[in-house]
């Protein structure tokens, strides 16, 4: 077989089995596996097939509608009736009927908008094999495909980088850590992660149940009603009603009896006794007000996954957000410069400089919509951006040669710049993303900075906010609602978003590294602090089981693999309608356009 060998093992004395190696080398990165090779892995059942859950499952919305204790009460009457007496006598089934409909309908709509959204987004692959490129569906990637990646794509199976041309990974869905992570060959890459800029080639070495982010979310399979106060009331009197209705029945058909009433009169009239003591006005008007609410909510692009979860919303007294995709939008904006000399011109090369550079890049396109590109300003040569190198440059006709990058990097072993540093250093302690703008003299040589470098400013950006996000956070507070951040990324960075939309506590977020694992000391922390950093997904879970503890009702919001736990196992879990099919599956409120702040209007 092209690009592998087998390999003899087994134990002495007994027989050998052969092994397939996975494939490598040069020819590997270029050709990828032949067709023969797709086949054996698909007949060995290593393919990315499996079955992704994007909604709540069909079986649990039957199971909560149809078997209840309601359900059960006057389908038993409903039943004896209809053996014994006419039809007519039974049409207070219809009752039962209406109650199951009305929840049942409204939550198979909210699964089929979910499972079309997820038909439509469904990502493709692109996988060379036998030397051709190719674009397959994500269940046709088999174990050790050779996969080609660009800027923009999903991450579908775990693999080895091969190829990296300056190839940046977004791995916030999978940790919190917004910072796009730059990978080299021989880096792992991680499925449910996205590439943030760059290109290159990987191969598969983990597809279908043993990927990554199926593993985080294996614990997430199994789908839990949410907790509601009505329907467990409800519930309470319809089981003292149970236990109340066996002596009735018998003392109202024995009461019958006496009277020379035939049996099947005595049965319908004990029936007839029987229904007017369960309350089926109070359990339909529940189930109609739940389904109202659910209406109105889903005129705001929100969907409810489950009926209760309307009354849940309104006795949450905790919510917890995650930074990158509620405050924030996920990208970078610009911010403010500091100037480190003459800025007269400084503004103008920045423009310049963000409309020379190649498009992809994050930096350069929060810059290039902060700065208008000047006229006169003439493009020689361009050094784009390296991950490994940190730092880019234009060279311009009349203005020079103009570098961005990382301050470490442009001052290293330049000595007379300390206060620049430390400047710079003070700058991104407190969470932001500093940049030092450069003149420079000299000629732009392959890869090589300009020898002499002459800082202009300092440029901070910062986390784009979205634009209802403090408005909706001062909203809670007015309602009482706590307010907890909770979030993989540096404490720092956290705290200087959430200070930025007003979140009490800010300015001591707390690295979640240090926390404790005993669940009453956790608790106590969770009282007092409000931002926390740092977090890992087991974290997000124990977080939420420590303020339930305290007797708090707890909604998580999420859209990443990360999350899912946590949504899971909060009281009302809210999903994003662009985050991870797994956190959609599990949670009973799903925001469609990904706006929080629909929620408090709904």
């Amino acid at each position: 077989m092209k690009n592998q060998e087998v390999v003899m093992e087994g134990k002495p004395g007994s027989d050998f089995t052969s092994v397939v190696a996975p494939p490598s080398g040069a020819l590997f990165a270029a050709a990828g596996l032949s067709e023969a090779e797709v086949r054996e892995r698909v007949a060995q059942g290593k393919t990315n097939a499996v079955a992704e859950r994007t909604s709540r499952p069909l079986a649990s919305i039957i199971r909560a509608n149809v078997f209840n204790r309601f359900n059960a009460i006057l389908g038993v009457l409903a039943v004896v009736v209809m053996v014994i007496g006419p039809l007519r006598d039974a049409l207070f089934g219809l009752v039962l009927v209406f109650n199951t409909l009305i929840g049942m309908v409204q939550e198979l709509r909210a699964k089929r908008t979910l499972d079309r959204l997820s038909l439509l987004s469904a990502p493709k692959a692109r996988v060379i094999r036998e030397g051709a490129l190719r674009e397959i569906s994500r269940e046709e990637v088999v174990l050790d495909d050779l996969l080609v990646l660009e800027a923009g794509d999903q991450i579908l199976v775990d693999g080895t980088v091969l190829e990296s041309q300056g190839l940046e990974v977004d791995e916030s869905l999978l940790t919190g850590e917004s910072a796009p992570v730059p990978k080299k060959p021989g880096d792992l890459l991680l499925s449910g992660s996205f590439v943030s800029a760059g290109g290159g080639k990987f191969q598969a070495t983990a597809v279908g149940e043993e990927a990554y982010a199926r593993k985080l979310v294996s614990q997430a399979k199994l789908y839990t009603l949410v907790k509601s106060d009505l329907r467990e009331a409800i519930s309470t009197i319809l089981r003292y009603i149970t236990w109340i209705m066996i002596p009735t029945a018998l003392l109202l058909a024995l009461s019958r009896l006496l009277t020379d009433s035939t049996f099947d009169d005595a049965v319908i009239s004990t029936v007839a006794g029987l229904v007017g003591m369960v309350p089926e006005g109070l359990v339909l008007l529940t189930s109609l007000v739940f389904a109202v609410s659910a209406v109105g909510l889903a005129r705001r692009r929100v969907l409810v996954q489950e009926l209760p979860a309307v009354e849940g919303l309104a006795r949450v007294d905790v919510i917890c957000l995650d930074k990158t995709g509620t405050l924030t939008e996920g990208r970078l904006e610009f911010g403010r410069y500091e100037a480190l000399g003459d800025a007269g011109s400084l503004e103008e090369a920045l423009g310049a400089f963000a409309a020379a550079a190649p498009a992809g890049n994050a930096t350069l396109e929060a810059l290039a919509a902060a700065f208008p590109a000047p006229q006169g300003w003439k493009v020689m040569e361009i050094t784009p951006f390296s991950s490994a190198r940190k730092w880019s440059a234009v060279s311009f006709e009349d203005q020079g040669i103009w570098v961005l990058g990382a301050p470490e990097v442009l001052l290293h072993r330049r000595p007379g710049h300390e206060t620049v540093a430390g400047r710079a250093d003070d700058l991104a302690r407190s969470g932001l993303r500093v940049l030092l703008f450069c003149r420079a003299q000299g000629r732009l040589e392959g890869e090589g900075l300009p020898d002499v470098l002459e800082p202009a400013a300092l440029v901070v950006l910062e986390e784009k906010l979205r634009p209802d996000a403090a408005d909706t956070l001062e909203y809670f507070k007015q309602q009482e609602v706590d307010i907890k951040i909770i979030s993989g990324d540096n404490p720092g960075t956290v705290g200087s978003v959430a200070a930025r939309v007003g979140v009490p506590g800010a300015d001591h977020p707390v690295d979640a590294r240090k926390l404790p694992e005993d669940g009453g000391e956790l608790a106590g922390i969770m009282e007092r602090k409000t931002v926390f950093g740092r977090v890992v997904p087991e974290q997000k879970r124990g977080m939420v089981h420590a303020l339930q503890s305290r007797g708090h009702v707890v909604a998580m919001t999420g859209d990443g693999v990360n999350d899912t736990l946590a949504l899971k196992d909060a009281d009302i879990g809210i999903a994003m309608g662009s985050g991870a099919p797994s956190t959609k599956s599990v949670a009973q409120l799903v925001l469609l356009d990904g706006r929080f702040a629909t929620l408090p209007g709904g």
